[in-house]
């Protein structure tokens, strides 16, 4: 049977909004004993927990016999045509400092592909979204990529690894760079958020290496479809899980992958 994409995507954005209404109530709530380390600097608590739990059970409703790739693990079946990709709480560093930046991130992968993707950060009630074969909007309005084509004039974002410090030096070379020859290098924390921002033409461009699936697939599918260019650092399409990308506007992404193969090898 043929998917509704579209009536699917409305379906996720409401569940995506109806849930970050449970992260905005607890924003500010958070205490030191609610909050464990997956790893170095790699935090959690039981708000990411329970919004994925959440998640999970609104999606599993939506499309039974799809899978699920989850960040915190709550669900581990895969589908057999059909997975979600899901991060609850993209921006948890933010959320327990009280940092009001960070969001929810869904994508519906088939196969191989992302055919549906949904972004809602929950701070300012912008929530992001399209699917396969439509434009990219924002709470129902059509965004597009910007048609900057000087690097000069653009305004970039990125992301700092906090596990992975092995391209640092050179990471610091391109930002170096980046901030002599750009209007400047922006770091908000959620990738997610990066990704959308690109594609409703607050950034021109954003990159980072370290990411996860569920921090990029539903963001560089919605800057596609508003017009934008994505792959990882050596132009390839292994962006969703090969740990680096490039979102781009159409008319600065040669320049920019030009002048990243220069400093990142």
């Amino acid at each position: 049977m043929e998917l509704n994409l579209e009536q699917l995507c409305h379906q996720v954005r409401d569940l995506s909004i109806e849930t970050g209404e449970f992260l905005a109530a607890h924003l500010n709530k958070i205490s030191s004993e609610d909050i464990e380390k997956k790893g170095r600097h790699d935090l959690v608590t039981f708000v990411d927990k329970t919004s994925e739990k959440k998640l999970v059970e609104g999606l599993s409703k939506m499309l039974p016999e799809a899978g699920f790739l989850a960040e915190e693990n709550s669900v581990t079946t895969r589908g057999k045509h059909y997975n979600w990709i899901v991060d609850p709480l993209d921006g948890t560093t933010n959320y327990v400092h009280g940092v009001p930046l960070f969001s929810i991130s869904i994508a519906l992968m088939k196969e191989n592909s992302v055919i549906l993707g949904v972004v809602y950060e929950v701070n300012l009630k912008e929530c992001f979204y399209a699917w396969q074969g439509s434009q990219a909007f924002c709470n129902d309005k059509p965004i597009a990529v910007t048609q900057q084509s000087s690097l000069d004039n653009s305004l970039l974002a990125t992301g700092f690894p906090y596990t992975d410090f092995s391209r640092m030096d050179q990471y610091m070379d391109l930002l170096k760079y980046l901030m002599q020859n750009t209007q400047g290098v922006r770091r908000l924390g959620s990738a997610a958020v990066d990704l959308i921002y690109v594609a409703c033409g607050r950034f021109d461009i954003f990159y980072e290496y370290g990411l996860k699936p569920w921090d990029v697939a539903a963001g560089a599918f919605i800057v596609q479809q508003a017009g934008g260019k994505v792959s990882d650092f050596k132009g390839s399409n292994d962006y969703v899980f090969g740990k680096e990308i490039i979102a781009s506007n159409a008319l600065l992404y040669n320049n920019f992958i030009e002048i990243l193969a220069n400093y990142i090898h």
